[in-house]
């Protein structure tokens, strides 16, 4: 299967030494530079975006100890929304 190029454009570093990527999804990129110049940008992922933090599980186990327990809220009227 051939390479092809999906989106090309000419960037300039500023005084910073910064690049700007137009479009990019992501906000961390794994950076190979070749003695050739060639520079290869691969976007990372710190996180396991499937993995639900601690804190968040903590919350969900309270509330359905709450709702199990019947401290619960009236129930709310979303009809306004459809």
């Amino acid at each position: 299967m051939t390479e092809v190029v999906k989106k090309e454009y000419t960037a300039r570093i500023d005084s910073k030494k910064r690049l700007t990527i137009r479009g990019a999804k992501h906000s961390f990129f794994k950076v190979k530079v070749f003695n050739t110049g060639k520079v290869i940008l691969s976007p990372q992922i710190l996180l396991d975006p499937e993995e639900i933090p601690a804190k968040t599980l903590r919350t969900i186990e309270t509330s359905v100890k709450n709702y199990k327990s019947g401290k619960v809220s009236k129930p709310i009227n979303l009809s306004k929304f459809k």
